[in-house]
């Protein structure tokens, strides 16, 4: 009895000492990070809410992501600055929409005809060499990125039909800044406004229309009764979206929450895909507001021709443009090559 009660006083002690030394670090506040989406509110509910809120919920108090929806804490053409500095701490969102100061910055969103469907995008980052690139461009420039995934299809949505190539010219046209800068030789009028003003410009005539989703999001976002024509002819199969980090707030996180971060937004990849593969194909079917319009395969062929020629000129503005191209060309290549169910012609 005396040896275990000797036992028990320096063990017991010893133990009793660990413990209150601990004591502090579970009474720490969780870390907090704010988290913005370039998506609105209706939107953000499907392609980043979610993965928010497992996040926390399997953090488990050890950390809480703080959504907020476009342009709440600042304009989207703001998000990479705001992030860079750290007044924010993540980002979701294209490349191209937030203005990246990168290399990589014109293959964000919708790079036009490059990408024929939504897998294509992970299969480029993850088997192509795409997220290495990814990941030297941002570490550039102090941001972390996470990791990158494929959204809706770029389908025009039009206030009057489209038949034709001839249709788009002088109509204004909300689209991203590369696909802008493409869509301009067949006559369209890019035009950049904050997401939630594009339904009131559709309504008041600022816009004819946009070329900035599938149709999945044209009626999440309520656009389709002010622009109900829907071309079937897309103008990139994907777009190609990421979750980005302030580099210090990164690596501030301890391995097992940087793990779950990497996790909780893989699943949120996993979730769009099957989200918008099948909600495109359903609202094409049962979508009573739109009406179904296409251009011919042969006039079609002329914009196939032009990005061509368009990711020629991209790949001769930098060595790492150059290398983008060439990994897009190779794997379409590929996809050509391997016929059914790949690509279809």
């Amino acid at each position: 009895m005396t040896t275990t009660r000797r036992k028990f006083l320096t063990t017991g002690a010893l133990a009793a000492g660990t413990a209150s030394l601990a004591a502090p670090a579970l009474a720490q506040a969780p870390i907090k990070w704010r988290m913005q989406t370039y998506a609105g509110t209706a939107l953000g509910e499907h392609v980043c809410k979610p993965a928010v809120d497992a996040f926390n919920t399997i953090a488990n108090g050890q950390m809480e992501i703080e959504l907020y929806y476009s342009d709440q804490l600042v304009p989207t053409s703001e998000l990479f600055r705001a992030m860079q500095k750290g007044t924010i701490d993540a980002v979701q969102s294209d490349d191209d929409s937030m203005a990246s100061p990168t290399d990589v910055t014109v293959f964000g969103g919708y790079f036009p005809l490059a990408l024929r469907y939504s897998l294509d995008v992970p299969v480029l980052f993850n088997n192509y060499g795409l997220n290495e690139i990814w990941g030297e461009e941002y570490a550039k420039v102090g941001v972390k990125h996470i990791s990158a995934g494929s959204w809706d299809p770029c389908h025009f949505s039009m206030k009057d039909p489209v038949t034709s190539l001839a249709d788009l010219k002088d109509k204004r046209v909300f689209t991203f800044p590369t696909a802008g800068r493409f869509l301009t030789q067949f006559g369209v009028v890019p035009v950049t406004l904050p997401w939630e003003d594009i339904e009131v410009a559709l309504q008041t005539g600022e816009l004819d229309g946009v070329a900035w989703s599938g149709i999945t999001e044209v009626y999440t976002a309520s656009w389709v009764k002010s622009a109900p024509h829907f071309l079937t002819n897309n103008i990139s199969g994907a777009w190609i979206g990421h979750f980005f980090a302030n580099m210090d707030r990164w690596n501030e996180l301890p391995p097992h929450l940087q793990q779950l971060m990497r996790t909780s937004f893989e699943a949120s990849h996993y979730y769009r895909q099957h989200w918008y593969w099948g909600g495109e194909a359903k609202l094409r079917v049962e979508g009573a507001d739109t009406k179904l319009t296409a251009i011919p395969d042969a006039e079609w062929a002329t914009v196939e021709e032009a990005a061509q020629k368009f990711w020629d000129e991209i790949a001769a503005e930098s060595p790492v443009k150059a290398k983008v191209v060439e990994i897009i060309k190779a794997y379409n290549t590929n996809m050509s090559k391997a016929g059914r169910p790949y690509r279809y012609s």
